[in-house]
């Protein structure tokens, strides 16, 4: 009984197939395929592109917050370094954001981190208070993604 079952199941499939694949023509069928295919494409670029972009602004905070720790430390050699090094990500994330389209929001902020850089490469002490206006820039510009 159960291979009965079995057989007019293999059988019901055959022909609802065949009668699928007769009724629209191999050409669409390849068409279709490809449309599917391409919106996986993008779909997966896309994805990809936002992948990059979230790294280099993670990225860019952790050095943001390693640069307030040396800042503490009273390192300020070692803290324009890790702001450099922000500055690095944060350019290589607005790249990404270029590429897909979007506008550029992202060098306001890399013109504020480069400031500090600068005051603290001269020798200047800079307000913790101005890297921690910075960083919740950077939170508030990576909540938005």
């Amino acid at each position: 009984m159960l291979r009965f079952l079995g057989l007019v199941v293999l059988i019901g499939t055959t022909f609802v197939l065949g009668y699928y694949i007769g009724q629209r023509p191999i050409s669409e069928l390849r068409k279709t395929v490809r449309d599917l295919s391409r919106d996986v494409l993008d779909t997966t670029l896309g994805i990809e592109r936002n992948l990059r972009q979230r790294s280099g602004l993670v990225d860019a905070k952790s050095r943001l917050i390693q640069a307030k720790s040396e800042l503490l430390d009273r390192n300020f050699g070692s803290a324009a370094k890790e702001l450099a090094e922000a500055v690095d990500h944060l350019e290589k994330a607005s790249s990404v954001e270029r590429d897909s389209g979007r506008t550029s929001s992202i060098k306001p902020l890399v013109a504020r981190i480069r400031e500090a850089q600068l005051e603290l490469a001269v020798g200047k002490a800079v307000p913790r208070t101005r890297l921690d206006e910075i960083q919740k820039e950077l939170d508030r510009f990576m909540a938005r993604q």
